[in-house]
């Protein structure tokens, strides 16, 4: 089976008058499906340039990246728009729900824009829901819901349309233990029973440990093993992990 994320010496440059800044340089990588990825690196390391490029929220200033088989960086925004609401389903880390719909509303409102075709599983909804703990919670708003029920909300609204490639960007950044756990317990159900390919951010290294594989950026670029440690020795998980 063929990688459905291939990213080939993709970059992004940002430009100020004469002045380039290189958010991300010439990664080169392949996902293959049903793999968990976990992305660390330091804050301004590039990682969320990465996480961005691949869902084709920005486009890159170099190289390429192909989402099962298409390439993202040649597209239009608007097909872009398309083939990401039918590929990628995002996870925030500031959840980016809709104060003004229930838990429910949210995540049909999912469903919705990825104009799939298909009636929305009802079936699936409440399963998501039971997984994820939140089933007594879905006629509520956001602003009655705890952090952690809210991200949980965030994740079956990802979920919903069983996108091939779920991208999550600090799923437990703002999370407690327990909230953490349950919310990486259905990220690999995701992956190792449901087939779909897991790329999550984290500052987390027991996070990082739920993954098949790491990648590690630092300063632009993008290391399939652990970059050497920088001068000041500092433990080297604690430097890449670093805010």
């Amino acid at each position: 089976m063929p990688p459905i994320i291939v990213a080939r010496q993709l970059g992004k440059t940002y430009r100020s008058g004469k002045i380039e800044t290189h958010a991300l340089r010439d990664a080169t990588f392949s996902v293959d499906p049903g793999e968990f990825i976990a992305i660390v690196g330091p804050s301004g390391s590039g990682k969320s340039t990465l996480f961005y490029l691949l869902g084709g929220l920005t486009r890159a200033t170099g190289g390429s990246v192909l989402i099962d088989g298409v390439d993202f960086s040649a597209l239009s925004d608007a097909e872009r728009t398309r083939r990401r609401g039918e590929k990628i389903g995002f996870v925030f880390q500031r959840f980016n729900l809709l104060p003004t719909l229930s838990a429910r509303g949210n995540i049909e409102l999912a469903h919705q824009i990825a104009e799939t075709g298909k009636p929305l599983d009802q079936a699936l909804l409440q399963r998501l829901a039971e997984l994820l703990r939140i089933e007594g919670r879905l006629d509520n708003r956001p602003s009655e819901l705890s952090g952690g029920e809210q991200q949980r909300v965030a994740i079956a609204r990802a979920l919903i349309t069983h996108p091939a490639i779920i991208l999550a960007d600090e799923p437990t950044g703002n999370l407690d233990t327990e909230n953490s756990d349950t919310v990486l317990e259905m990220l690999r159900h995701a992956s190792k029973e449901l087939g779909q390919t897991v790329l999550m951010i984290t500052h987390n290294p027991e996070a990082a440990a739920v993954a098949d594989r790491i990648l590690y950026v630092r300063d632009g670029r993008l290391h399939e093993t652990p970059p050497p440690p920088r001068e000041d020795k500092k433990p080297l998980i604690s430097s890449l992990l670093a805010g």
